[in-house]
């Protein structure tokens, strides 16, 4: 076995990080209006610096922004897409941890026009990224998929005033995509990241039982949505890696979805044209290694075995043979190491501290070079 020289790196990482004291301190101070955002960026630019140098540090190549730009992982992208908006209404999503259930109800989206995409969604995110990451460390991108503009809301979300024809609605969308994805790689960005918990979520039988009360076919929704995401990467150019995250919610050290990924393997696997997968392995919820029996040569899974959700630290030993566990249905050499999720989904941040991270991050590097080189 050897390191990998192109993303997915044998250690790597999902992308969100712990939000700084100074971060936080600052988003306050500007939602009070008691700073501009010129001195907001430039509290978000130096944090980002920080990060990056972490991440180097740690000896990952691969870095990313932290997302230390956004509140949360997909609806700051979401909301600058042509045609959505933000509802009235509340979404009201129901989390669970060991001690019980919490509620994150962000602003729904509606569609109130064709949805189209206009410039590029976080160009300027990532030329600063890149502006601050040398080599051989590959500045990385992440955007949340296609899939996360309908599946919380539903046919509900999209009217039919406007789309009549649930297909065009799919179309638009792919195109939009398109169009990022295109940007992206203008500017410079060879590693890109859709991250997706409905891959996830669809293995479980009560989301799947939701998806049919708003009107979807919950059989399928997951292929309706890997063929979102095939029109949208279609086009793309020589060079750009793309991966896809999922998993099954990710607030304040909670989670939505249980599950493995039995239901959507083959599919997942076969049928969606992404060079990589980062799937949580993290617990019980995840199910066990046999869907990766489904990966096709030629495609890599980064096994999120080092959880986010709390500080403690994960063994060397225990780390690798779990990995050997997952080698008994993928070739070894099409594996990679990774936390199961971000360690910061939205700007709240997962119940860990910024040391308990880096350790988190130093050893997943320490791991892949034990098993890898």
């Amino acid at each position: 076995m050897t390191p990998r020289a192109t993303p997915p790196f044998r250690a790597d990482h999902v992308g969100s990080l712990l939000r700084p004291a100074k971060l936080h301190e600052a988003r306050e101070s500007f939602a009070k209006g008691a700073i501009g955002a010129d001195e907001l960026r430039a509290v978000e630019d130096d944090a980002i610096r920080r990060a990056v140098e972490l991440q180097r540090s740690a000896g990952l190549l691969s870095a990313t922004d932290g997302e230390f730009r956004r509140a949360s992982w997909h609806m700051d992208f979401i909301y600058q897409l042509h045609g959505v908006g933000k509802s009235d209404e509340k979404l009201h999503v129901k989390f669970h941890n060991a001690q019980g259930d919490i509620e994150f109800s962000p602003a729904g989206l509606k569609i109130d026009a064709r949805v189209d995409l206009d410039g590029v969604i976080f160009g300027d995110h990532f030329t600063f990224l890149r502006s601050n990451v040398e080599p051989p460390v590959t500045p990385k991108q992440t955007i949340p998929s296609p899939s996360m503009v309908y599946y919380r809301g539903g046919r509900a979300a999209v009217p039919e005033t406007v789309y009549p024809d649930l297909e065009e609605f799919y179309d638009d969308l792919a195109k939009a995509y398109a169009k990022e994805v295109a940007s992206m790689a203008a500017l410079g960005c060879t590693y890109l990241q859709l991250d997706d918990t409905s891959l996830a979520y669809l293995n479980d039988p009560e989301q799947r039982a939701l998806v049919a009360k708003m009107g979807g076919d919950p059989d399928k929704q997951h292929v309706r949505n890997i063929r979102t995401m095939n029109a949208a990467l279609a086009g793309r150019p020589e060079g750009l890696t793309i991966t896809t995250h999922l998993c099954r919610g990710n607030f304040r050290s909670s989670w939505a979805a249980e599950g493995g990924y039995d239901f959507v393997a083959d599919a997942l696997f076969n049928e969606l044209e992404v060079d990589g997968y980062f799937l949580e392995f993290d617990d019980e919820r995840s199910g066990g290694f046999e869907p990766l029996r489904f990966v096709p040569k030629g495609k890599y899974v980064v096994l999120g075995l080092v959880t986010t959700k709390r500080g403690e630290l994960e063994s060397v030993d225990a780390l690798r043979r779990r990995i050997d566990e997952a080698a008994k249905f993928v070739d070894l050499d099409q594996l990679c190491l990774s936390p199961q999720c971000g360690f910061s989904s939205t700007e709240e941040g997962n119940e860990l501290t910024e040391d308990e991270q880096k350790a988190k991050l130093e050893r997943i590097v320490e791991t892949a070079a034990l098993v890898w080189g």
